[in-house]
């Protein structure tokens, strides 16, 4: 096999690492984008591929070792006993950039709440006898990204107080002016996100 087509397969290994760590994280990456475009329909849109996410992160990690692997190793060309300098794209120093890139990319779950705000405090006078609060079954959740978009979407609602979600119990709490709003109107605009919500129970 020549250099340059030595290099050029070395540069698809990295190529096809850094686009499976990419879509690993895509069913969080997605909502968070949602969220910050106020595309709020596209939240959902890839949480598909969370249940193969450990394949994906396990096949990504196979590519970049592989690309390693083959960049490390010795590489004696018997016609030629100089070295050559490799380009910036199959140099040690790039893989290493997108070895980084690619771990960021795969822990995006863990942080990506950073680039998401919170929504408001709301100062509200409400009777007491006027607040109801729901628990709601969200179907789709993967993690805090999906809670952020979901957080979102409620609290959008004219009449929501305070609300909270959770990916791990795939549910949400929502606490509302029952004269402002409705459990039907609440599970319409968590629905546009694309996540499936049903009301659980009534906790007053």
């Amino acid at each position: 096999m020549s250099k340059q087509k030595n290099n050029q397969t070395e540069t698809k290994w990295i190529g096809a690492g850094i686009f499976t760590a990419f879509l690993a994280s895509l069913c969080c990456i997605t909502p968070v984008v949602a969220i910050v475009a106020g595309v709020s329909g596209a939240a959902a849109t890839f949480s598909w591929i969370e249940p193969f996410r450990p394949y994906i992160i396990g096949l990504t990690v196979l590519l970049l070792g592989y690309a390693w692997y083959r960049l490390l190793k010795p590489n004696w060309d018997p016609d030629c006993a100089c070295e050559e300098n490799p380009s910036f794209l199959n140099s040690k120093s790039f893989l290493g950039i997108v070895t980084v890139v690619a771990a960021l990319l795969i822990s995006f779950p863990y942080y990506s709440t950073i680039f998401t705000s919170k929504p408001d405090q709301k100062v509200v006078y409400v009777q007491q006898d006027q607040v109801e609060t729901v628990s709601f079954n969200i179907d789709g959740m993967t993690c805090a990204g999906c809670e952020a978009a979901v957080l979102s979407a409620a609290h959008g609602v004219d009449g929501v107080l305070e609300a909270s979600a959770s990916y791990e119990n795939q549910n949400a709490v929502v606490k509302f002016d029952k004269e402002k709003t409705t459990v039907p109107t609440i599970i319409e605009a968590i629905n546009k996100t694309g996540y499936i919500a049903s009301e659980s129970e009534k906790l007053n």
